[in-house]
């Protein structure tokens, strides 16, 4: 009997303490708004960071106004080094490290999807009013 209560007892700290980890990390939910688009001069920059996937994997911007996505990478060896949004036509290998950029013109209120060169990291840009 005692060998049951501890074994229940063991098995609630457990799940609890994984339900309060999950809730603490937000549930795996993608980051929107993440502060990783600016203006300047009159052009809107989107900053992705490409390695081990896109981050953030979705960023909001303002559609209207010509529009650059920034990629950033560091060291990146997988396939998120080679970037592919198909309802623009676009492909586009990163160098290893440094700085990308490609100027997608100006967006309509949309969503704009992207993923790596193999479909295994998407990305997604809201573009609102």
């Amino acid at each position: 009997m005692k060998g049951i209560v501890t074994s229940v007892i063991v098995a609630l700290v457990l799940i609890g303490g994984a339900f309060i980890l999950t809730k603490s990390r937000g549930s795996f939910e993608p980051v929107i708004n993440a502060n990783n688009v600016s203006i300047e001069n009159g052009v809107q920059i989107i900053e992705i960071k490409a390695k081990g996937g896109y981050l953030p994997r979705t960023s909001t911007a303002k559609a209207g106004i010509p529009t650059i996505l920034r990629f950033d990478t560091n060291s990146t060896f997988d396939c998120s080094s080679s970037v592919r949004i198909p309802s623009m036509d676009i492909s586009q290998s990163l160098p290893l490290s440094g700085t990308t950029d490609i100027d997608i013109g100006i967006q309509k209120v949309a969503t704009l999807q992207g993923t790596c060169s193999m479909g295994m990291y998407p990305f997604e840009i809201i573009f609102q009013s």
